[in-house]
């Protein structure tokens, strides 16, 4: 009775989410702004929207996975 309840949705949501930490941690791995004259703002900016995104995707597939 409980499977006929499931939510549909759940398998986008943990399949977004992972992707999303896939992309932070490529992100971070390939250090795009080791290309860039932007300085440290650049840097940091950049650095905090991989472990942003590394944060956002984590949170989404553990709250879909319910």
């Amino acid at each position: 009775m409980a499977t006929a309840n499931a939510n549909r949705l759940e398998p986008l949501g943990i399949g977004v989410g992972v992707l999303l930490v896939l992309v932070g941690i490529a992100t971070l791995v390939g250090t795009p702004w080791a290309y860039k004259s932007g300085g440290v703002v650049l840097l940091l900016g950049q650095a905090l929207g991989a472990v942003a995104a590394i944060a956002i995707g984590a949170g989404l597939a553990w709250v879909a996975r319910d």
